[in-house]
């Protein structure tokens, strides 16, 4: 037996990248800061998220950059080769399953954020 569930929440490091496929599946990418609550350093941990379905478009519809977001999903690993170098890379990388818009209305309206070039994550 095994687990892997992963839970985290944060702010949204970027706004999501949709792309809809031939086969009608739609796949939403987004990375997203947490900040630990033990750690005294200003610097937060960085997730890559892998958005699926329905979910996907409810992300790209209301999720923006700065955003606070809760996710439930699983730990994949992707992996490739280099096309420079041929070497193997991966990224660890969180299948969401479930996707929490946790700010008000006022932190996802888009006029009310301001200027995301100097976005940092607020905990």
């Amino acid at each position: 037996m095994g687990l892997n569930i992963v839970n985290i929440v944060g702010r949204a490091g970027m706004d999501p990248e949709i792309r809809y496929f031939e086969s009608g599946s739609v796949k939403c990418t987004l990375t997203m800061a947490v900040k630990r609550p033990t750690s005294k350093e200003d610097e937060p941990d960085w997730f890559n998220l892998e958005i699926w379905g329905k979910q996907a478009e409810v992300a790209a519809n209301y999720v923006r950059r700065g955003s606070l977001i809760g996710v439930q999903g699983s730990l994949k690993i992707d992996t490739w080769s280099d096309r420079n170098t041929g070497e193997q890379r991966s990224k660890p990388v969180i299948k969401v399953d479930k996707l929490d818009l946790l700010g008000s209305k006022r932190d996802n309206d888009s006029s009310q954020v301001g200027n995301h070039d100097s976005f940092e994550p607020e905990f």
